[in-house]
């Protein structure tokens, strides 16, 4: 179909939930793409960090190909392998204890957030349910998860919000004391604000979190649906923080554009969630489980040490480009936020750069780039001058 068909396809019976920009993508090869027209694009978005292995690898359609041809779904009634195999994996490489699996990143946090509350419930009783999350924040579009989110543009709409939410200031140990109280549970937070600004919190703030967490008994939440599973360097970014969390949330790029995603917990908070307390239909699904091993072998020491490099590349030559629309560039591996100056806004801007030939994103009120963590130091170059070249 051409572009124009699919629009009007898309006009007619979807409901338009999205702000899309001009192009149907049609397939792609690594960190390249071609849309229904034949045009060519450098891809800095990877599904918004979903695509970690980017397109069309072969290993990863095997992978699923294979699951897929013995058994595609089956209940979490019953035993299978794939699931078994992601949840050891992931606690094998983290040091936590066990994982529990869903289909999102809301999911996800829900799941966490239910967790936190089930495990202070079990020690203390009712009354103990409030869960301090940063200014600035983003954990989901659910009801829950959009409460959790420290941004008031969310809060429009979906009255009434789920309760037992405060919000704190980001790097900022005494702000976050001051809304603590004798109800809380648990702090939940980014270490990477993504949708934020790409936004890294500081080492020594989060340290000093995790022993206030400590100290009072509240579960340190990590929310990693965006900066986990190598996405900064590391097979999570709290592996670069000094810290274990008691639970941890994933997604995105854990199967390689698949649905999945799911809760990691630590050795105290490993039995909270008993038979009936929590579930869902598809979470742990075989055919996804299986790319999502398929993804964590890729990711050995070597292949996370590149994505460090490529990232670090990255952000010096959008630094060293001194285009006047652009300004400071911060991050962690390949999860970079450049600030946007001058009079074009940073829709504006991506425009442009898609039009050109090269897909990026926004976040706050800057660029997102989040590429495919396997792109190539040619599609790179390619893709950092049409970023020169459009913003000039």
């Amino acid at each position: 179909m051409k572009f124009e068909e699919i629009r009007a396809l898309d006009e007619q019976y979807v409901m338009h939930s999205y702000s899309r920009f001009p192009v149907a993508v049609d397939h792609g090869k690594g960190a390249t793409l071609w849309d229904t027209e034949g045009r060519e694009y450098i891809d800095f978005t990877a599904g918004i960090g979903v695509c970690s292995l980017g397109y069309a690898d072969e290993g990863w359609q095997q992978a699923i190909a294979r699951q897929a041809a013995k058994l595609g779904h089956i209940s979490n009634l019953f035993y299978t392998e794939p699931y078994a195999l992601v949840a050891q994996k992931l606690c094998t490489r983290t040091g936590l204890s066990n994982a529990m699996f869903a289909n999102s990143g809301a999911e996800a946090n829900e799941a966490m957030i239910k967790l936190a509350r089930k495990y202070s419930y079990d020690r203390y009783g009712k009354g103990r349910g409030t869960i301090l999350t940063l200014r600035n924040s983003f954990h989901g579009r659910t009801i829950t998860t959009l409460s959790a989110t420290g941004q008031d543009k969310f809060h429009d709409y979906f009255f009434p919000f789920t309760e037992g939410f405060r919000y704190a200031g980001a790097n900022d140990i005494s702000s976050l004391e001051e809304v603590a109280g004798h109800d809380v549970c648990a702090v939940m937070m980014e270490l990477v604000q993504g949708e934020g600004g790409v936004l890294p919190l500081d080492v020594k703030y989060v340290q000093a979190v995790a022993s206030l967490c400590a100290r009072r008994d509240w579960l340190l939440l990590v929310d990693e649906v965006q900066s986990g599973v190598g996405r900064t360097g590391t097979l999570f970014a709290f592996q670069q923080y000094g810290i274990r969390p008691d639970v941890v949330s994933f997604a995105k790029g854990i199967a390689g554009g698949l649905p999945f995603g799911g809760v990691l917990a630590g050795e105290k908070c490993r039995d909270v969630f008993a038979p009936g307390t929590h579930g869902t239909t598809f979470g742990g699904n075989p055919v996804s489980a299986a790319a999502a091993c398929y993804v964590l072998d890729r990711m050995d020491g070597g292949f996370l040490e590149q994505v460090k490099e490529k990232g670090a590349y990255i952000r010096r030559a959008v630094e060293e480009m001194g285009l006047p629309c652009l300004g400071e560039t911060r991050g962690l591996g390949m999860m970079l936020g450049v600030d946007v100056t001058g009079e074009r806004s940073n829709r504006e801007l991506a425009s442009i750069l898609i039009e050109k030939g090269l897909l990026v994103l926004t976040a706050g009120a800057g660029l997102r780039l989040l590429p495919p963590l396997v792109i190539t130091r040619e599609e790179i170059d390619k893709g950092l001058a049409i970023l020169k070249a459009a913003l000039s």
